[in-house]
């Protein structure tokens, strides 16, 4: 007679039955589709390239350009492109139509048409940077344009036309030394103290005067100066009034006290007091975490929550930044771009006040740590429910390959956001023009076709833009949310979105249009909802204060969402 097997036997066959169903489970699973793109400004009709107007003074604008937004401005329902452009150098004046800021309507059938010269926003100086907002709240989005001269804010009129209102809004850029305009980079559109009126946040780079750029060398070729060999320069914060105009609030909110060298802003309201922070990328020097106190001012809180800095205490140079929840948690994060070995950090917000540095722990050191990144952005590309990571990447220096093994034009970068707080690289399968290298700079995302995948423009330095259409092929289903408030901030800049899939999954975003570095993206608020065909409940804490909330919601198309007064309300 045998014996029973032991409780040992026992527990190593009920391992080993464990591991084997887990194994037949996962091969049953398919793998997901790649996340996939298809480049194709040619084809629809956008010409762009930045002129950045290089010289062998190596002035330092040269480099760190240039922008792009998406904006629906005539209100059709599909996002319109606009590219800032640079000048000529000494004059910094766009001296001929290679210059131009250019308009791009899209025409709905996968093509654009450029309306520059009748929108009027050509610009006249040398640019870097723009931000969308809708300032007046008339229910359109006006553009701002920022860079090294003067900076402009364009009134949408709403017939296809821009009036370029800068002297009359007053914020035509910081000054220093008394009338030496500062160089901005970027801007948030972000409403501070809660009026319902959009304010405007400016980062300032540093002091800088046309061929007046230090003579470095490597390698004793003549390059691009380290941001070290420049003064450093306090942000610009001004307040709407109400009335057309702004007030320029930089030193009575405390803004102006804290210098650096400021780059890609993004915003969230990252301790749920119900008042916007906004935090600042800065170029070797420390990063700015701006928490804001009942809307009346600011405190620099940036090392304190452990945001500045990497996690051995060291400085980057950021680039790029996105302030939104990265792991469906509740809570806004910060995911930044820099150069070689310092990695793209991510900070994880642990509700506290403070944010953990995972950027070891989610495999973003070492997959990023060779790449030189500039704008990027956080967006669910294959709609499983979680976002993604995407980084326009090349070198800073256009001399770099005289004298290290580093390329000058590289590839951007995509990382499939895995779920369980890692993530992978997965550039090699996203296409082979996305594997193309190119000198990259400025990005801005959003739905251009409205199919529900979120697509990327990308700015190439004296070369053509690229359009990344999101060609992945997944059965997940999705939403868009277009917010408009009727209250006030018709935007809907600030609001705070739950939404609970019919799986119980909830995922979480607010409303922003200021990603990555010196861009805009699309206004609409994209959530990838996996295998749930609808949402359970969407829950909006509208910046009025109202509680929203929405059941029922069916998937896989734009919904527009009105303020509303009452509690609750449903959408079939």
């Amino acid at each position: 007679m045998q014996s029973a097997p032991s409780i040992a036997v026992w527990r190593s066959l009920a391992l080993l039955c464990f591991a084997v169903g887990g194994a037949v489970a996962s091969l049953a699973q398919p793998a997901p589709a790649p996340i996939a793109f298809d480049e194709i400004a040619s084809q629809a009709g956008v010409d762009f390239v930045f002129n950045n107007s290089a010289t062998p003074n190596k002035n330092q604008p040269e480099s760190v350009v240039g922008g792009v937004a998406l904006l629906d401005y005539d209100g059709d329902g599909y996002l319109d492109i606009y590219f800032v452009n640079g000048a000529a150098i000494p004059s910094l004046k766009k001296e001929g139509p290679q210059f131009r800021n250019r308009l791009f309507h899209n025409n709905h059938d996968g093509t654009f048409s450029d309306v520059t010269g009748k929108a009027g926003v050509g610009g006249d100086g040398y640019d870097v940077g723009v931000a969308v907002g809708d300032y007046d709240n008339d229910g359109r989005p006006d553009i701002y344009t920022v860079g090294v001269t003067k900076n402009h804010l364009y009134h949408n009129n709403g017939d296809g036309t821009f009036t370029d209102v800068t002297d009359k809004a007053g914020v035509a850029g910081g000054v220093y030394d008394g009338n030496k305009k500062m160089w901005s980079v970027a801007a948030a559109w972000v409403d501070y103290n809660n009026d319902g009126l959009l304010d405007l946040f400016v980062s300032n780079y540093v002091k800088w005067e046309v061929n007046g750029d230090p003579l470095c060398l490597m390698a004793k070729v003549r390059s691009y100066c380290s941001p070290q060999h420049y003064e450093e320069l306090p942000n610009t914060l001004y307040r709407n009034n109400g009335d057309g105009t702004f007030t320029d609030v930089s030193v009575e909110t405390g803004i102006a006290q804290h210098p650096g060298r400021g780059m890609g802003v993004s915003i969230a309201d990252y301790d749920g007091d119900g008042f916007i922070d906004i935090f600042v990328a800065n170029d070797d020097s420390p990063n700015q975490l701006f928490h804001n106190i009942g809307g009346k001012r600011f405190e620099e809180v940036g090392a304190a929550a452990g945001v500045a800095y990497t996690q051995d205490g060291r400085i980057v140079s950021g680039m790029g930044s996105n302030f939104i929840d990265i792991n469906n948690d509740g809570r806004p994060d910060i995911w930044m771009t820099a150069l070689p070995m310092q990695t793209f950090p991510i900070y994880l917000n642990r509700g506290d006040g403070e944010f953990d540095n995972v950027t070891e722990r989610s495999g973003l050191a070492w997959q990023t740590l060779k790449k030189s990144g500039w704008s990027n952005a956080v967006v669910d590309f294959d709609n499983d429910g979680w976002k993604d990571l995407f980084a326009g990447c090349s070198d800073v220096l256009d001399t770099i390959e005289q004298f290290t093994s580093r390329r000058y034009a590289t590839p951007n970068a995509v990382l499939r956001n895995l779920g369980n707080g890692k993530f992978q690289d997965v550039s090699g399968t996203a296409g082979p023009a996305f594997q193309l290298p190119a000198v990259h700079r400025g990005t801005a995302v959003g739905d251009l076709d409205n199919d529900g995948r979120m697509d990327v423009v990308v700015v190439v330095l004296n070369a053509p833009a690229k359009i990344f259409h999101n060609v992945t092929r997944t059965p997940n289903h999705w939403m868009l949310l277009q917010l408009r408030g009727t209250k006030s901030n018709r935007m809907a800049i600030g609001a705070r979105i739950r939404l609970t899939a019919e799986d119980g999954s909830k995922q979480y975003s607010e409303v922003t249009t200021s990603v990555g570095y010196a861009g805009s993206s699309d206004s609409r608020v994209h959530f990838g909802l996996g295998a749930s065909k609808s949402a359970k409940e969407i829950e909006i804490l509208w910046p009025s204060g109202i509680r929203q909330v929405l059941t029922n919601v069916q998937g896989d198309r734009i919904i527009p969402v009105e303020e509303s007064g009452n509690s609750s309300s449903s959408k079939k």
